[in-house]
């Protein structure tokens, strides 16, 4: 019992993070997609209320005061410069083009990280993200012509961000307080860009209203959750599981945004997910 408590509640984690990605993903697009609100404040807004959701979180469940908190200012670097480019890269890439370079981003990071560590992948662990990403390849091929040159850069940006982010919290000891510092200390820096780009805001109720969505619940509170799944994870592992996010999203897109179900995406999730059923195979064999 003592030995299966600690990866059931890795498993339970790290699937309720993916579907917090996801959400975020859906979250931007109908923000950003349609122009209910300039990138900026989007950005800015999903940091500020990411870092109150999780003040509120440790205020009346732990206790806990600003003062105490222990985060890093690296960190907050890596958070803001996920936030900032991700954001902006969404006004020029496709959705399928900007998951594909995103998450292509963040696999070669935390590989070439744990490979950099001294990390050695189960075989089957490699055979699983080959698969995944040959999987998420075929997803978004369409989508693949020519992207833009700045837009494709931001994304290369924020998936390196993104997996550094990563990297740098697999040892913490407190995710909610490690979290919620790091949103906390990436604020200013969104401000910062906010008021450079004061003249292009352009807000709406409902871009808002997604924002804070976005930086509250799928941001805030699913990074907290990421932070705590990471403790049971390997990089690759870590790398692995998160190429289910399109895969999720775009079920999600079926779902809440009327999106067509085709044959191209139930073979591309089959193929993704049985790559992650390898990987978490070869980690189990270790």
């Amino acid at each position: 019992m003592s030995y299966h408590a600690p990866a059931l509640k890795t498993s339970i984690l790290t699937s309720c993070t993916l579907i917090a990605f996801a959400a975020n993903s859906l979250l931007t697009r109908m923000a950003l997609g349609p122009g209910s609100i300039d990138a900026a404040s989007f950005m800015t807004l999903r940091l500020v209320s990411g870092a109150t959701m999780l003040l509120a979180v440790m205020t009346f469940s732990q206790g806990k005061s600003v003062v105490k908190l222990q985060g890093k200012w690296t960190a907050a670097l890596m958070l803001f410069l996920y936030a900032v480019t991700f954001s902006f890269s969404y006004l020029q890439l496709a959705a399928g083009t900007g998951a594909l370079i995103l998450f292509g981003s963040v696999q070669v990071t935390m590989i070439v990280a744990a490979l950099k560590q001294g990390e050695k992948p189960h075989p089957l662990e490699w055979a699983g993200l080959l698969l995944a990403l040959m999987g998420l390849l075929y997803l978004v091929s369409p989508g693949l012509a020519a992207p833009p040159v700045v837009g494709s850069l931001l994304m290369v940006m924020a998936g390196v961000a993104w997996g550094f982010y990563s990297l740098l919290g697999r040892g913490s000891q407190d995710p909610v307080a490690y979290t919620t510092a790091n949103f906390i200390r990436a604020v200013p820096f969104a401000v910062g860009v906010s008021l450079i780009s004061l003249s292009e805001m352009h807000l709406t109720l409902t871009g808002v209203v997604l924002a804070l969505l976005s930086g509250a619940l799928a941001s805030g509170v699913g990074y907290a959750m990421w932070y705590a799944a990471l403790k049971g994870l390997t990089a690759t592992r870590a790398a692995t599981v998160q190429l289910a996010v399109p895969v999720i999203a775009a079920l999600g897109g079926i779902l809440f945004l009327q999106e067509t179900l085709s044959a191209r995406l139930v073979l591309a999730s089959l193929l993704i997910l049985g790559g992650i059923g390898l990987a978490v195979m070869g980690h189990s064999e270790q």
